[in-house]
């Protein structure tokens, strides 16, 4: 199992409810209402928010000039930094591969209520005369 499933199920196996949301996603912060209106304690990650870790090994020490500057050597430059671009990889997207294949759904927000899939903000929402019990159930409220 790749690590971001592993994570991804630990967040779900650990939570009595799971949000898998971003941060500037519309309908995640509906579902998050939502549950914050019923008094839920849910785990948020933030997918577009986590584990900015880098991708590349990082650049070596710059090496100490050997010659003093002048005008016939000039001073030791070292390398242009790498792309930022380059340099970070957004583990949510791992998160967000590994929950498809744990759930078959991609798209946020992935919602789990006691280890089960629930779905997006639309299923959450046609779930509304349910949720008061399933939160309870799940010892959530």
């Amino acid at each position: 199992m790749s690590a971001a499933k592993t994570k991804a199920q630990n967040i779900i196996d650990e939570n009595a409810v799971a949000v898998f949301s971003k941060s500037y996603c519309p309908y995640c912060h509906a579902s998050k209402a939502l549950l914050s209106d019923l008094g839920a304690k849910f785990y948020v990650i933030e997918m577009d928010q986590v584990g900015m870790t880098p991708s590349l090994p990082p650049l070596p020490p710059s090496p100490i000039p050997t010659v003093s500057p002048s005008p016939s050597h000039p001073p030791f430059l070292p390398p242009p930094p790498r792309n930022k671009q380059q340099m970070i990889k957004n583990d949510g997207a791992d998160l967000q591969n590994a929950l498809e294949e744990i759930s078959g759904q991609r798209s946020v927000p992935n919602i789990y209520i006691s280890q089960q899939h629930i779905g997006g903000n639309s299923d959450l929402q046609g779930k509304k005369s349910e949720l008061p019990r399933l939160l309870k159930e799940a010892g959530a409220v």
